[in-house]
Formats: structure tokens, C-alpha cells, sequence
């Protein structure tokens, strides 16, 4: 049975009242804490990770730090990856999404009470728009989701490259860096089928900006892509 149709059938008790709580959220953001949506999204996900036969396996969440004001980098390995951190750091944070995502019922919804942008690959003016968007945001003691790959990788712990541009958002900023390992989260829902699962996530030691402050984008890329790396490779 698909995974979906398995959490579904699994709340169905609790899925209107979660969805129209939602919507209503979504439809009137401002008027609502950004805590409040957040722990309701979180008590969403929560549930579904559970019914979904899904062992997240997390460590090192103590590496989040608990002021606003920085950046999550993961890399990319399928649709679980955005709502597998979201259910696990309880600190509330944006994302950037592709803009086919951010079109998806309930992506949709989850990303206005986030305050997520949406990122059309192809439109550089709106890339680097969106790029100003979250360091203002940032600024402003926000925290937000890269997956600097820009695509989820085909080949399962394999990483893909990672684009420097991203990087922007935490240089322009100079804001703290939390480098994040996922593990195995491409097999809950880029795969067929609802057999119990197990995805790791990884939060690691963060980059300060006094760390990083004197290497460019592409140099800070590849620091964070070779942390990551060394975080897989440990744990598979």
C-alpha cells in the first residue's frame, strides 16, 4: 500500500480537523504566532511518521541553536527530506522549495505558515530574489532550509553537487550554519510500498561565521558538502 494512503487511513479520525485547522491557518497567517502554526504542523507530521511505519533516528539536536537567525544545509535525497527536519527540530524554520512543490496540498499550506519561498530553477531573477528574500529574513532572527544540491539525488546516500549560490543566504547574513546528514530518507516516499522504514537525520557541529568568513561560496560549499559526506559515510 502507498505510504500516503497507509498515514492517511491511520489519522482518518483526525485529518479534518488537522487539514481545516491548517487551511485556516494558511488563509489568515498573521493572525496567529509563528509557534502556534508551527507546533500544529509538527503535531501533523509527528503523527505521521508514526502511522507511516517510519523510525526517525536523530541525533545531535543539540547543535541547534536556540536563538534565531541561521541556516539548515542538507542534502537532498527525496519528497520526505523538507517534512523529516521539520518534524524534527522543533526550533520553527522556513524552507526553500522548488516551485513543484510548493504548489502540492498541504506543501502548500505548511509553506505559507513557514514563510517558505518557492524557487523556479530556470529564472535566475527570481532565484536570486528569493536568495534576498531569505537573507533578509535571516537577518531578522529567522532560520531557514537549504538543499544546496537544488534536486533530490537519484542515487540514494550519493550525493549530487552542491551549488554555491545557495551559500549566499548564510555569507550575506553571517549567520551560524548547521550542516545536515540524511540518511536513507529517499526509501519513505520515492519508493513503492509501506514496510517499516528507517531515515537518520544528522544534525552537525555548526559553522560560525568567524569559521567561514574568509572563504568564498564555492569553498564554503564544498566544506559543508564534505561534512555531510563524512556524516553518511559514518552511518551507512
Amino acid at each position: 500500500m502507498n505510504r500516503i494512503v497507509t498515514m492517511v487511513l491511520k489519522n482518518f479520525w483526525i485529518v479534518p480537523g488537522a487539514w481545516i485547522k491548517l487551511c485556516r491557518y494558511a488563509r489568515h497567517p498573521e493572525k496567529y504566532s509563528e509557534e502556534e502554526m508551527y507546533r500544529h504542523i509538527q503535531y501533523i507530521l509527528k503523527r505521521a511518521v508514526r502511522s507511516g511505519n517510519i523510525d526517525l533516528k536523530i541525533t545531535g539536536t543539540e547543535n541547534i541553536p536556540e536563538e534565531g537567525g541561521f541556516m539548515l544545509y542538507a542534502n537532498h535525497q527525496g519528497m520526505f527530506d523538507v517534512l523529516a527536519v521539520a518534524a524534527s527540530c522543533d526550533i520553527p524554520l522556513g524552507a526553500v522549495l522548488k516551485k513543484e512543490l510548493y504548489n502540492i496540498p498541504f506543501l502548500h499550506q505548511v509553506a505559507i505558515c513557514t514563510k517558505s519561498f518557492a524557487m523556479d530553477r530556470e529564472d535566475v531573477r527570481q532565484s536570486l530574489t528569493v536568495i534576498q528574500n531569505v537573507i533578509r529574513e535571516v537577518k531578522a532572527r529567522r532560520n531557514y532550509l537549504i538543499f544546496p544540491e537544488g534536486t533530490r539525488s537519484k542515487t540514494g546516500n550519493q550525493m549530487g553537487e552542491f551549488h554555491s549560490g545557495s551559500f549566499r543566504c548564510a555569507t550575506k547574513s553571517k549567520c551560524p550554519i548547521v550542516p545536515v546528514a540524511l540518511v536513507d530518507s529517499f526509501r519513505v516516499l520515492d519508493q513503492k510500498g509501506s514496510k517499516p522504514v528507517s531515515v537518520q537525520i544528522h544534525y552537525l557541529t555548526p559553522i560560525c561565521y568567524e569559521e567561514y568568513k574568509d572563504l568564498n561560496t564555492t569553498e564554503l560549499a564544498a566544506l559543508v558538502k564534505e561534512r555531510i559526506a563524512q556524516a553518511i559515510e559514518a552511518n551507512t
